[in-house]
């Protein structure tokens, strides 16, 4: 036995990787040119590591710091809107 934890998330929708949490939602937006804005907004929130907005399979797609997640998530929808008012997020 090599000593790692063998105990894996069974959520394909999560993912974690060291202290930050990868999360996938469904998601609405209205076009390609205003993902790409809200995407680059939503990358300059501290805490973000990384963020995918695809416009073609409306999937919002969130990697942030562990212990605020909830936190950023729910500025990152606040950004989004600010920018798409259509811009809404199933959590």
């Amino acid at each position: 036995m090599s000593g790692r934890n063998t105990t894996e998330n069974t959520n394909p929708h999560i993912h974690e990787r060291g202290d930050n949490m990868k999360k996938k939602f469904k998601c609405e937006i209205d076009c390609a040119n205003c993902a790409a804005k809200v995407e680059d907004a939503i990358r300059k929130i501290d805490g973000v590591q990384d963020v995918k907005v695809n416009f073609m399979t409306q999937k919002f797609i969130l990697e942030a710091d562990d212990n605020r997640f909830d936190e950023i998530l729910a500025e990152a929808v606040r950004v989004g809107k600010r920018i798409e008012p259509d811009f809404s997020v199933e959590v």
